[in-house]
């Protein structure tokens, strides 16, 4: 069982108002004006027909519906997280740029959820849960909403873990599964997922750009270590693609899954396709940080080596 929070942002009294809408960070009021005008719908901006008629196999067909279904398990995580930092936010009295992005994001990261849940579904239906309950440790939540009500935890480092380091990874493995999935309904989704997930890195590293100078060498180092262990721990468990998770009967299931669901151009990627691109990004995403003065430590894979 997790440990209790000890100081919790909801015990907190009403603080949001009055509200602030001035405009103090422009790079994120800017990011917030382009998610209002660059919305996308699944029911009506996805050419669902691409999907009728598809000359699959019965193992292509289940291993499209499963990764799917894993697309739409990751979202659900987004969908509860985005929300939680949305009232750190306001209740702390951060810059109202942060608070009214967020407010989009939560919408974006629910369409994600809903353009992969339809995706399964018009495959042939939605799975609720993983084949084998072991690699549930591997995709299960990485613990953002708690952190967001904690009110000991730097949302810097929050910030800094789960937006410029995951969703970095994420935004190139979606761009890499654009190029190469050739079904135009998954590719449709996978482009427009792509294109939102632009903005929300972009917001970390406007928002870290502004905070960072304003830390201390010891609330540096908690920023550090958070980035640390959501990769290592997180990121490096397999929470986003099964070859990174620990290996395992589950997790060697799920692999051959997304080999099947790649080659069928409905999504994914292998192991062969997405490592040297998950390798280089990972050094962007430190090159990034040193700039901001913040040294992100090595990290350790059994299929990679250090990092």
């Amino acid at each position: 069982m997790a440990a209790e929070i000890e100081r919790n942002l909801l015990d907190l009294p009403e603080r949001r108002f009055p509200i602030n809408l001035d405009v103090e960070i422009p790079k994120v009021r800017d990011l917030y004006q382009a998610a209002i005008r660059n919305q996308w719908d699944p029911q009506t901006d996805v050419d669902w027909t691409a999907l009728d008629n598809l000359e699959l196999t019965d193992e292509q067909r289940q291993a499209a519906i499963l990764w799917w279904s894993r697309r739409a398990w990751n979202e659900y995580g987004a969908v509860s997280e985005s929300p939680s930092l949305l009232v750190r936010f306001y209740q702390e009295r951060f810059e109202p740029d942060l608070a009214l992005f967020f407010t989009i994001r939560t919408q974006e990261e629910a369409r994600h959820a809903e353009a992969s849940c339809m995706m399964a579904e018009r495959l042939g239906g939605y799975v609720p849960e993983p084949r084998k309950q072991e690699f549930q440790g591997s995709i299960s939540t990485h613990g953002v909403r708690r952190m967001a009500f904690d009110l000991d935890s730097s949302i810097e480092a929050v910030v800094a873990a789960l937006v410029c380091g995951l969703e970095e990874y994420a935004f190139d493995w979606f761009r890499l599964m654009g190029e190469t999935t050739t079904n135009k309904a998954a590719r449709q989704v996978i482009r427009s997922i792509t294109r939102d997930e632009v903005r929300h890195c972009a917001f970390g590293w406007a928002f870290i750009q502004k905070r960072i100078p304003t830390l201390s060498a010891a609330q540096r180092k908690v920023v550090e270590e958070a980035i640390f262990n959501a990769t290592q721990h997180v990121e490096l468990n397999g929470y986003r693609v099964p070859w990174l998770a620990p290996d395992s009967e589950a997790s060697r299931q799920e692999m051959e899954t997304d080999r099947i669901c790649c080659e069928a151009g409905l999504g994914a990627t292998t192991e062969d396709m997405e490592k040297p691109i998950f390798v280089a990004t990972v050094q962007r995403v430190r090159e990034q940080f040193a700039a901001l003065g913040i040294t992100v430590p090595p990290f350790h894979h059994h299929r990679i080596g250090t990092l």
